[in-house]
């Protein structure tokens, strides 16, 4: 609710596939939430795996004219004693690199650092500021994606146009044209037209609320029975598609999200790990997840990053709050609660 005004962009793929790595040391009451959230149905570990491994290959070996990489790795401190089941299931089906490092030198962070860069062709630069003493292993996933469009927009028909995002406020955009047979359908919610990159496998698909439709409702009410309908709906039709080019960041971290979805255990101290190390007690203390996508009429650049970190929870994971953004502070009267002031900081240290 909070991104109602915000541009979103993730992977689900990007998070399944951190997530699914994790899930081979999890066991009990974790594993068990892990497995609905995940949506593994009855699946048993091994048959999990094989999918993941399985859709890997494919992806990456579908289409000669569409870069699709997907990179996975596991970093954990050299003190903790990771299972060598563990280590090899997700070496043997997630491709996994997996390195023991000395977390405590300043250079193990660039070191991470740069393996996210790289797996991303440098579109991701940056995922980890600082190895917290209590991090114990990052498992890490990376997709890079990009593709020409089959049919490719003709540069000389971009042109300046108007996009409106909100209440009647608008902003000046590049605009794309195009005047080719595409897939399209429509209904009484929405137009989408789908189009394809290289041989066909891979394509975007564009959906536009009608006027009258809020667009968050209409993503609130998203489900993957009307999606799969609606695809059998698009049909070839002559007629044109303006549509802005864009390059975006996001990040966010997913902790709540998965929470309310239903691995809450796995945050808490009661996480089950036990299948990852038996000698040290970890949980999930963060799930980060970073994106970029940039679209033009040559085609689409996209690339995603998960990070899963684990702590240490031997001295329960408590909380931590660091106050280095803005933030709101009120001095006040215990037993009235009389509030005497309130403020806003900003900035802790303002010109003078």
């Amino acid at each position: 609710k909070e991104q109602a005004n915000n541009n979103i962009f993730i992977s689900p793929m990007s998070i399944s596939y951190a997530l699914g790595m994790n899930f081979n040391g999890a066991d009990g009451k974790t594993k068990e939430e892990m497995a609905k959230t995940l949506e593994f149905g009855n699946l048993t570990n091994a048959e999990v795996n094989e999918s993941f491994k399985k859709l890997m290959t494919k992806l990456m070996e579908l289409d000669p004219k569409v870069m699709m990489e997907i990179a996975n790795s596991i970093w954990y401190r050299e003190n903790v004693d990771v299972l060598k089941k563990f280590k090899k299931v997700n070496q043997d089906y997630f491709q996994a690199e997996i390195r023991n490092m000395d977390f405590s030198k300043p250079e193990t962070v660039g070191i991470i650092n740069n393996w996210v860069s790289e797996n991303t062709k440098g579109k991701i630069t940056k995922v980890i500021d600082e190895i917290d003493a209590l991090s114990m292993m990052y498992l890490i996933n990376a997709i890079y994606f990009k593709g020409s469009w089959t049919e490719e927009f003709d540069k000389k028909r971009t042109k300046e146009d108007k996009f409106f995002y909100a209440e009647g406020k608008s902003v000046l955009c590049e605009m794309m044209k195009t005047s080719e047979k595409n897939l399209y359908f429509e209904n009484d919610d929405f137009q989408a037209v789908d189009l394809p990159y290289g041989k066909e496998n891979f394509s975007m698909i564009v959906i536009l609320p009608k006027k009258e439709k809020d667009i968050n409702e209409f993503i609130s009410k998203l489900n993957v029975e009307d999606w799969n309908s609606w695809l059998t709906g698009f049909s070839k039709q002559k007629g044109s598609l303006v549509m802005p080019k864009f390059k975006i960041e996001y990040d966010i971290e997913m902790n709540d999200v998965l929470k309310s979805l239903g691995m809450a255990n796995a945050f808490t101290s009661a996480a089950d790990f036990s299948k990852m190390t038996k000698k040290q007690k970890l949980y999930i203390s963060n799930v980060k997840h970073k994106t970029f996508v940039d679209v033009n009429e040559e085609g689409t650049e996209a690339a995603a990053v998960t990070v899963v970190e684990m702590k240490l929870t031997s001295v329960g994971p408590g909380f931590f709050m660091k106050v280095n953004r803005p933030f709101v502070f009120a001095i006040k009267e215990k037993e009235t609660n009389s509030i005497i002031f309130i403020g806003k900081i900003v900035n802790p240290k303002p010109e003078k």
